[in-house]
């Protein structure tokens, strides 16, 4: 099943992309929930973190990374940022595609709503 984190990946459709490598690709979220909203996806297809193998741990590493780049690179790294992995229905995941989301630029809050 092809989703729309697969065609932006095969540039089939437009993102603004703030990051890509052989590995992952990280653009702008199109309904950002903060003023630094970016979706940190790996090219390989994983619907979810639920879904993923010990095989897959370096990848997974290397997200993590770049998110640490990325941060910094848009300038939240000092004064703060959140990682979200929403995982399945209950867990907020709307597109069954392993991605991460990168939040900064305000005061993040506890719980989330």
């Amino acid at each position: 099943m092809s989703t729309i984190f697969k065609k932006i990946i095969d540039k089939e459709i437009p993102a603004d992309i703030v990051y890509e490598d052989e590995h992952c690709l990280a653009f702008k979220d199109i309904d950002p929930k903060a003023p630094v909203h970016i979706l940190i996806i790996p090219k390989k297809e994983i619907p979810s973190v639920a879904e993923v193998a010990e095989s897959d741990k370096e990848l997974l590493g290397h997200l993590l990374v770049k998110a640490s780049q990325i941060a910094k690179d848009l300038g939240v790294s000092e004064s703060g940022y959140r990682l979200v992995a929403n995982t399945n229905k209950e867990g907020g995941q709307e597109v069954p595609y392993l991605h991460i989301h990168l939040l900064g630029g305000r005061q993040m809050t506890w719980p989330p709503g």
